[in-house]
């Protein structure tokens, strides 16, 4: 089977004449649904003797892959920029560009309309750095080290004598650090930058994301509940916008949802919520039979992507100012 695989890779691998290509090569057999990806999680159910070859032969095939890939899009860039260089020559003759009124970028204008949403409702922003360390990322979260779910959360680490740090995978870090402050009650929104080790049509490897949480006496799931339907009614300008929660899980939320919204046809995933889990409670020092609260955490790009109407995420990052400028102005949800 991996013989089959590795011919296959390298048949594919002498057919992509472009970087799109290559790229598409890549997610087929490296992404997380790729078919390397999912050959190394059934090792599990392998026994140990079986599971100890064929995962040396699965190791040994996806590091073979990678240097391929790589060594193939270094050839394909020069030859893209061989050509570019051949073909472009500046055309002293064309006017000059006309000073024109800039926008704000579609993220920003995103984060700020979901902020000042909340803020109606007395919620707070609080930031923290990009660099975290593993107890405010993951410990603290009730993400120990053996625990699977932080194999959803692949990301970039960074060289320190003292501790590790990473860049930080949610913005679900600022709820730990605001914890520790000691001041209640909170309403809280955390929006900024993470980071995780992924790149397709629909995930960068840095993205936005806004956590919201509230901590206060009484609080239950109805408020959850309550407080995102009227968010995304009210986001998407939609007040008889079709929602429903999906019964989920977070380590750090206890019960856990998916949130989705129906719209142009189909149910749509839009955020993952919960109450806050006991145990991180515990974690800063909270006791849970006094205090409770909910969690929620939504990504900027993917409530920008469905209101907008924006088919790719790599739109985002490419500075296009003809881009930005044209999507600014906002379009109907669901028609």
């Amino acid at each position: 089977m991996t013989a089959d695989l590795e011919k296959n890779f390298h048949l594919a691998l002498e057919k992509s004449q472009n970087l799109q290509m290559l790229e598409e090569l890549r997610v087929r057999y490296l992404g997380k649904q790729g078919m390397i990806t999912e050959a190394l999680k059934s090792l599990g159910a392998m026994d140990p003797e079986t599971r100890k070859q064929r995962g040396a032969e699965l190791n040994r095939l996806r590091a073979l892959c990678q240097e391929a890939l790589s060594v193939q899009k270094e050839k394909l860039e020069e030859q893209a920029l061989t050509l570019k260089l051949a073909s472009e020559k500046v055309d002293l003759t064309l006017p000059t560009l006309a000073l024109q009124k800039g926008t704000h970028h579609l993220i920003t204008q995103t984060t700020e309309e979901i902020v000042r949403y909340f803020e109606r409702f007395g919620f707070k922003v609080e930031e923290g750095p990009d660099i975290e360390t593993e107890e405010h990322n993951f410990n603290a979260l009730n993400i120990p080290p053996h625990h699977p779910a932080r194999q959803n959360h692949d990301t970039f680490y960074v060289d320190a004598a003292a501790e590790p740090l990473l860049l930080r995978t949610h913005t679900s870090t600022v709820q730990i650090r605001t914890f520790k402050k000691g001041e209640l009650p909170l309403r809280v929104l955390a929006p900024g930058r993470v980071y995780r080790a992924d790149y397709d049509a629909t995930h960068l490897p840095m993205f936005h994301q806004i956590e919201g949480f509230i901590v206060e006496e009484g609080i239950h799931l109805g408020h959850l509940k309550s407080t995102l339907i009227d968010f995304c009614r009210a986001f998407f300008n939609k007040n008889d916008l079709k929602t429903r929660f999906r019964p989920s899980f977070f380590p750090f939320t206890e019960p856990s949802f998916e949130m989705d919204i129906f719209g142009n046809g189909r149910w749509l995933e839009v955020l993952g919520c919960g109450m806050i889990h006991p145990q991180v409670l515990r974690n800063v020092g909270l006791d849970p039979k006094k205090h409770q609260g909910f969690a929620f955490g939504m990504g900027v790009e993917r409530f920008a992507m469905l209101k907008y109407e924006v088919n790719d995420i790599r739109n985002f990052v490419t500075g296009d100012v003809r881009w930005n400028r044209q999507m600014s102005v906002s379009r109907a949800f669901g028609t």
